[in-house]
């Protein structure tokens, strides 16, 4: 199956092109410009590489969440129309699922975490067992600290943290942690298209497709834009 995926949760967005077990081509682009500016291009980009047209794919994926607002936005928007110009089934993968798949033969367990901003990170917490991904908590938007103790109460060992959030909050995590707060190495640590092309494979070979008129992003909180416009209509008249 071939599959074209992005993924654009964060400031690093990524592209690639993954047919069967071999990845064909891949873009990653960790630059302060927009998703709308540049994740056309990069699609673009990619297919000219690898001498594929749209309608050669059997497939298309998008990184749905959570993240950036506006990105996630941008990238579920840009698959979607794709989805309806060639026809091609769509999945959408949840962006921590993706980001623990970067190390699916890890011992112990991974916490993937994501900078929400505001003090916060977006997580969850994972095993793979038998080469099948285990989520063992919802995701979740805590704070780094909380995010740690409950590490701590909860897991036995080492824990291997990955995402955008090691670079803020690593010190955190081994503060309270200690030695078991393990991080995984930096090139492997920026969310990547390629696990949700092969997250997407599989959830297309069990038949579950996603209908692009409803695919909509995974938000864990509102965002500050909506709760702006909740602030201001809760005001009094004067």
């Amino acid at each position: 199956m071939r599959v074209l995926a992005v993924e654009t949760s964060t400031l690093t967005g990524a592209t690639a092109l993954v047919e069967g077990d071999t990845v064909v081509a891949e873009c990653r682009l960790g630059l302060a410009v927009t998703h709308s500016e540049r994740l056309l291009p990069a699609v673009d980009h990619v297919l000219r590489a690898a001498g594929v047209a749209l309608g050669d794919l059997d497939a298309l994926a998008v990184a749905v969440g959570p993240g950036s607002f506006t990105g996630l936005r941008i990238g579920v928007a840009t698959m979607k129309s794709l989805a309806f110009a060639t026809g091609k089934p769509l999945a959408g993968v949840p962006t921590l699922d993706a980001l623990a798949w970067s190390l699916p033969f890890a011992a112990w367990p991974v916490c993937p975490v994501l900078d929400a901003r505001k003090g916060e990170v977006y997580t969850a917490l994972y095993r793979t067992e038998e080469g099948r991904l285990d989520r063992r908590w919802p995701y979740r938007a805590s704070s780094p600290e909380a995010l740690a103790e409950a590490l701590a109460r909860e897991v036995s060992g080492p824990v291997v943290f990955l995402g955008d959030g090691v670079r803020p909050y690593g010190g955190t995590f081994t503060r309270i942690l200690g030695e078991a707060a393990r991080f995984a190495p930096p090139a492997q640590r920026a969310p990547s298209a390629v696990p949700v092309a092969e997250l997407a494979r599989a959830m297309l070979a069990r038949g579950e497709p996603a209908d692009p008129a409803a695919l909509t992003p995974l938000y864990l909180r509102r965002s500050e834009a909506e709760l702006r416009r909740e602030r201001q209509d809760a005001r009094p008249a004067h």
